[in-house]
């Protein structure tokens, strides 16, 4: 038990002056608000703001389009809802200087992009779009779980349309560029992909709770916890790790309002997606177990971390 404290203090030490040298960056943006931009144009203006945001516009669609949209009763309402809800960035904006400060610690050759917010007609699955030069946020994605304009969409989803999930889904984003991709074929393959995004996550925005990180509420994760040896258990005695049937992810990975054991019992009360916090905490072990840097794990394939990793579920 004393052994377990001394390295948990240990670890705690090591975070605290990792996360001094990353505030030393200080990385500082400039948050570019097109939405606003696009709300206010005036007609003669539009081919000066296409030349600005030209990846904004596409080349097929003619002005008179933009111009009809602008005016449109929906694309008026977005931009109110959006304006009242992001009516003040600050906190927002610090937390994406954050997250970019983390980057730039891990990854050197990161170099902060032009920050770009628009609305998507509640596009919720591609609420956040990077690339090396910019990153594209569509701000109707994050109004509030309960707002009127997620009235359709299900409640598994809207349950991360909100402000404070939109530094989660720039990370998460990130994630993607970073890890290496390679053809999931097994159960585990995903679990351990989903995991490196969660405990990409962990270093890269450490100021969100864990159960933002994964995008859960605080029952969610606590019964996730409470039942993560029963989950590890289900798994192996099924033997599912290894297998290549396509009906498991979206038993145990992809999105969903509970995971799919199939006993009554467990699913009713089961938070979605507990293969990819299973992988989370293999990945979490592998780490702690293992000399790896973050770039080193971000590559290791699914199969190696597994094998390399005395991963114990808790009791």
């Amino acid at each position: 038990m004393i052994t377990c404290l001394v390295l948990v203090a240990v670890s705690c030490i090591k975070e605290n002056k990792i996360e001094k040298e990353i505030a030393k960056i200080n990385i500082d943006i400039n948050v570019e608000r097109f939405d606003q931009l696009f709300a206010k144009i005036e007609v003669n203006e539009l081919p000066k703001l296409r030349t600005a945001y030209p990846f904004m516009f596409s080349e097929t669609i003619k002005d008179s389009f933009w111009i009809v949209k602008k005016e449109d009763t929906l694309q008026r309402m977005l931009n109110t809802a959006v304006d009242k809800t992001f009516s003040n960035f600050d906190v927002t904006e610090a937390e994406i200087e954050s997250l970019f400060n983390h980057l730039k610690y891990y990854f050197e050759g990161f170099n902060p992009p032009r920050v770009i917010t628009t609305t998507s007609d509640v596009d919720y699955r591609n609420k956040v779009i990077v690339t090396d030069t910019i990153a594209i946020i569509a701000l109707d994605n994050y109004l509030g779980s309960n707002h009127e304009f997620y009235a359709n969409i299900p409640k598994f989803i809207t349950a991360n349309l909100k402000k404070e999930q939109l530094v989660v889904d720039l990370a998460e984003a990130y994630a993607k560029k970073y890890i290496y991709l390679s053809q999931n074929k097994t159960l585990l393959d995903e679990m351990i992909y989903f995991g490196k995004q969660l405990y990409f996550k962990d270093l890269m925005v450490p100021f969100k709770t864990e159960a933002q990180r994964i995008g859960y509420t605080q029952e969610e994760l606590h019964w996730a916890n409470a039942n993560e040896s029963y989950i590890w258990r289900y798994f192996v005695e099924r033997e599912l790790l290894f297998s290549t049937d396509s009906k498991l992810p979206n038993r145990f990975i992809n999105p969903a309002p509970f995971t799919k054991f199939y006993l009554e019992e467990i699913d009713s009360n089961s938070p979605g997606r507990l293969g990819q916090y299973i992988g989370w905490k293999i990945v979490r072990a592998y780490v702690e177990q293992n000399d790896v840097s973050l770039n080193e794990m971000l590559i290791t394939s699914a199969e190696e971390i597994f094998n390399k990793t005395k991963y114990k579920p808790k009791k």
